[in-house]
C-alpha cells in the first residue's frame, strides 16, 4: 500500500502533470463517446491541417492572411469538384462493372480449382476442393447479402454525404479564417498550471500537421503513379484499383499487404499467368518498394521514428477503438503517447530538483 501512495505522490503531486492527465482523459472520452457525431468537426479539422501549409507558404510571401486563405480555399473547392464530377463518376462506373463480372470470374476461378486434382493429385483431393468450393459459394452469398443491405441503406448514406458536403466546407473556411481566435480561446481557457501541456501540444501539433500533409500527398503520388502505370498496361478498372492502392498507405504495412490481392486477382483474370501478368507484378512491386524506401523518408523526414510493432499496435489499439479516424491517427497518436512519456519524467525530475532546493 505504501508503494503506490508513494507512487501517487511521486507522479500526481505536480498541479502540471495532473491537468495533463486531465486533460487528456477529457479528450478521449470526448472521442469515444461523440466521436461519430463530430465527424464532420473532425474531417474539417484534417482538411484544415491539410490547407495551412499552402497558407503558410503565402504568408511567407507577405500576402495577408485572409487573402491567402481565400485563395487557397478556392483550390480547394476546385479540387473537390474535380473529384466529384470527375473521378467519382469513373470509379462508380468500374464498380459496377466489376460486380458485373464476378459471376464470370468467380466461375472461372471455380474451373481452375476443380482442375486442381488432375493436375496436382498428391496436393489436393476432390474432397478438399469441394468444401473449398462450398465455402466460396457462401462467402458469395452473404457479400451479396451484405451489398443488398449497404444498397437499401444507401438513401441515408447519400443524406448524410450531402450534409457533410454542406457543413465541411463551411467549417474548413472558419477554421482557416479563424485559426488564431480559436486557438486563442482555447489557450485563454487553460488553467495556469499548463506548462507541460502545452510543451505536449506544441511537439504533437508539429508532428500532426507534418503528419496529415505527408500523407495527403503520399496518397496523391501512390495513386497518380498506379493509375499511369495500370493505364499503360492496359489493366481493367485502373482508376479504381489505383485509388484503393492510393488509400491503403493510410494504414501503414497492413493497407500495402490487403491492396495487393485485389490488384493481382484482376491481373489474373485479365491476364492469366502470361508476361503481362508478370510484368505488370514487377512494376506494382516497384511502386510499393519505391513508397516505402524513397517516398516515405522524403515526406515524413519530421515525424518521430517509431518501431513497427510500435506502428502495427497503435493501429491495432485505435483502430479498434475509433475505427477510420484511430487508424489514420494511429502514428500521430502513438506520437502523442511518446511524447508524453518523454515529457513526464523530465517534468518530475524538474519538481524534485525545484523541492530539494
Amino acid at each position: 500500500m505504501n508503494i503506490v501512495s508513494h507512487w501517487f505522490q511521486r507522479n500526481l503531486s505536480d498541479p502540471q502533470i495532473v491537468f495533463l492527465a486531465m486533460l487528456l482523459l477529457f479528450v478521449f472520452a470526448v472521442v469515444l463517446t461523440m466521436g461519430h457525431m463530430l465527424a464532420p468537426v473532425l474531417a474539417s479539422i484534417v482538411i484544415a491541417y491539410l490547407l495551412e501549409g499552402l497558407v503558410d507558404q503565402l504568408e511567407r510571401r507577405r500576402l495577408p492572411r485572409l487573402p491567402s486563405v481565400l485563395l487557397v480555399y478556392i483550390l480547394f473547392l476546385l479540387f473537390v469538384a474535380l473529384v466529384l464530377l470527375g473521378v467519382m463518376p469513373l470509379v462508380s462506373r468500374q464498380i459496377t462493372e466489376l460486380v458485373q463480372q464476378l459471376p464470370n470470374m468467380i466461375s472461372d476461378g471455380t474451373q481452375v480449382l476443380m482442375d486442381l486434382p488432375a493436375r496436382y493429385p498428391d496436393l489436393f483431393t476432390q474432397t478438399q476442393v469441394d468444401e473449398l468450393n462450398a465455402s466460396l459459394r457462401s462467402e458469395v452469398v452473404s457479400f451479396g447479402q451484405k451489398v443488398l443491405s449497404w444498397s437499401l441503406a444507401s438513401v441515408v448514406g447519400v443524406i448524410t454525404i450531402m450534409i457533410y458536403l454542406i457543413l465541411m466546407p463551411l467549417l474548413v473556411f472558419f477554421f482557416m479564417k479563424d485559426k488564431d481566435l480559436i486557438l486563442g480561446w482555447f489557450r485563454s481557457r487553460l488553467p495556469r498550471h499548463h506548462g507541460i501541456a502545452w510543451d505536449v501540444w506544441k511537439d504533437v501539433d508539429r508532428q500532426i500537421s507534418n503528419y496529415v500533409r505527408g500523407k495527403a500527398w503520399e496518397i496523391l503520388i501512390v495513386w497518380g503513379a498506379s493509375y499511369l502505370t495500370f493505364s499503360a498496361f492496359g489493366l481493367k478498372y485502373a482508376m479504381l484499383l489505383s485509388l484503393l492502392v492510393g488509400l491503403s498507405v493510410i494504414i501503414p504495412y497492413i493497407g500495402a499487404a490487403v491492396v495487393t490481392l485485389p490488384v493481382l486477382i484482376v491481373a489474373w483474370f485479365q491476364w492469366g499467368w502470361s508476361s503481362e501478368f508478370a510484368w505488370l507484378t514487377f512494376a506494382y512491386a516497384i511502386i510499393q518498394a519505391l513508397d516505402g524506401n524513397v517516398l516515405v523518408p522524403l515526406l515524413f523526414s519530421e515525424v518521430v521514428n517509431l518501431h513497427p510493432v510500435a506502428i502495427i499496435v497503435a493501429i491495432l489499439v485505435f483502430g479498434g477503438l475509433w475505427g477510420f479516424w484511430g487508424v489514420f491517427f494511429a502514428i500521430p497518436l502513438a506520437t502523442l503517447v511518446q511524447a508524453i512519456i518523454t515529457a513526464w519524467p523530465k517534468r518530475l525530475e524538474i519538481a524534485e530538483n525545484v523541492s530539494d532546493i
